[in-house]
This record gives structure tokens, C-alpha cells and sequence, in this order.
């Protein structure tokens, strides 16, 4: 069971942004930007690791929620854009990074990353799942 699935199943905690059936999007704890955001397959185990072994369905269905995470971050964030990167190397589970970009050096991996309280992540996390779920 990959540390993914051990937070979908609320095992591990997580600054969750959105959630359904089959997709859940939280913050990464090692954030490029702000509002830096993990988006997963709700999958059974084994769980799959690369994106392209995932059948039509979910990988059209992972992009589409990506991209309604995608809008709620740029809401949130006030980015101009949101980089998408899916690398897959360091966890063994399908997953994308959305990265709020204001300039294209933004999505470099070899950045530092970001050390945020818990505080501003949780808030971070709110204002995300806001703009997605407006009250």
C-alpha cells in the first residue's frame, strides 16, 4: 500500500482541496509555490505507477477533476497559469503535480521548496476547496 493510498483512506493526514468517488487532490507537504497540489486515482492495490497503464476511463477521468482543481487554484492563488508535471518517481502511484506558475521557472523541480506552517497550509488548502466548492 503506497502512501497515497494510506492517505485517501485517512490513515496519513492531508491538506485536502477536493475529493470524489475516484480522485482526491490535497497540497504537497514540499510545496514548489503556494497552493502547490497533488492530484490521485482512488486505485486498488497494486496500485498503478504510471500514468499511462491507467485504462482510458480513469486517466480521462483524473484530467478532467485535474482540471477543475486546476481552475480552483488559479482562483485561489491568482496565478496565471497552472503547471501540470506527472514525474511518478518518487511515490509508486499514479499522481500529478499542479503548481501555480507566474513565470516558468516556477515549475522547476530543483527549486527549493517551500517550508510552510500548518496554519498557512491549512488556509492555503480552504481557500483551494473554496474556489472549487463555493458556499
Amino acid at each position: 500500500m503506497t502512501i497515497f493510498t494510506r492517505i485517501i483512506n485517512g490513515d496519513i493526514p492531508s491538506y485536502k482541496v477536493a475529493e470524489s468517488d475516484r480522485y482526491y487532490a490535497f497540497l504537497d507537504i514540499n510545496p514548489l509555490k503556494k497552493g502547490h497540489t497533488l492530484v490521485i486515482p482512488k486505485l486498488p492495490e497494486p496500485e498503478a505507477d504510471y500514468i499511462f497503464d491507467l485504462d482510458d476511463e480513469t486517466l480521462s477521468g483524473l484530467m478532467v477533476f485535474a482540471k477543475t482543481v486546476a481552475e480552483g487554484i488559479k482562483k485561489a492563488t491568482g496565478c496565471k497559469r497552472v503547471g501540470v508535471a506527472v514525474l511518478g518517481m518518487e511515490v509508486n502511484h499514479v499522481h500529478m503535480h499542479l503548481v501555480p506558475l507566474d513565470k516558468e521557472t516556477d515549475m522547476l523541480f530543483t527549486n527549493p521548496k517551500l517550508q510552510l506552517p500548518a496554519e498557512e497550509m491549512a488556509a492555503i488548502a480552504n481557500s483551494i476547496a473554496q474556489a472549487i466548492y463555493p458556499v
